[in-house]
């Protein structure tokens, strides 16, 4: 019976943590650039003090759990938008941003000028450039597929774009933000830059709500378990321990 409470439970923790990652993912489906999460579940196999059970003591000791989340880096549809400060990146890169906890990463390309002419996010923060934080020049932009930007004829920088090996496990910070290890990142070489343009979050929301659905029904499948464990133990407690005494 205690391994049976035991899995309930650890099943219902993780399904509450999925709940909570989908409905992020739903939360930021209009998000530009953001990257949709996706829960991964392991095994955990409980031992005993004797170490090694029979088969059967190891199938009903191996309880599920959420380990993490990966992230969905597949390209989210462009949309035209006509503001010129709109930035979208055809390819795997990232826009790189410098933000009071360090350099951060994103898709999200809605840029705009500060009161002192620099390109900043939406949330205020510098957008990168080859050279540091770009300020931009009066008058018109014109922004490459490479990131030149160029104001009158004249080149104001390269915005700053880079690239991780395909291994590398990018942490979600918020805000479309994500950080990486220091020194893993290269400069993108595939990628493009699409001037009046943003990349809509790649989150599918028809497919997040059936995921949706099916986690809230194996929450409540497993806190129907959790009742029944819970009455059984009373009527065990209730019946047998009269007769122990």
């Amino acid at each position: 019976m205690d391994s049976g409470y035991y899995a309930a439970c650890t099943a219902l923790a993780a399904r509450t943590q999925a709940l909570d990652t989908i409905a992020n993912n739903l939360a930021n489906a209009n998000t530009a650039g953001y990257r949709a999460e996706h829960n991964i579940f392991s095994a955990v196999l409980a031992t005993t003090q004797s170490g090694a059970g029979s088969n059967l003591s190891n199938a009903i000791n191996n309880f599920g759990i959420v380990s993490g989340a990966s992230l969905d880096l597949s390209q989210g549809a462009l949309q035209k938008t006509g503001n010129p400060l709109d930035l979208a990146i055809q390819g795997t890169a990232f826009f790189a941003v410098q933000t009071p906890n360090g350099v951060m990463y994103t898709r999200n390309g809605s840029f705009q000028l500060s009161s002192t002419g620099q390109l900043i996010t939406s949330t205020g923060d510098p957008v990168m450039g080859d050279k540091g934080p770009i300020t931009m020049l009066p008058g018109e932009s014109s922004i490459s597929p490479d990131g030149t930007i160029s104001s009158n004829g004249a080149i104001t920088g390269k915005i700053r774009m880079v690239d991780f090996p395909a291994s590398t496990q990018l942490q979600s910070e918020g805000s479309s933000y994500y950080s990486a290890p220091a020194g893993i990142e290269k400069p993108a070489t595939d990628s493009k830059v699409q001037q009046g343009t943003l990349e809509n979050s790649n989150v599918n929301p028809i497919l997040s709500m059936v995921e949706l659905i099916t986690a809230q029904r194996s929450a409540e499948s497993m806190q129907r378990a959790l009742s029944m464990f819970s009455s059984e133990m009373d009527k065990t407690a209730t019946q047998e321990l009269p007769k122990i005494s």
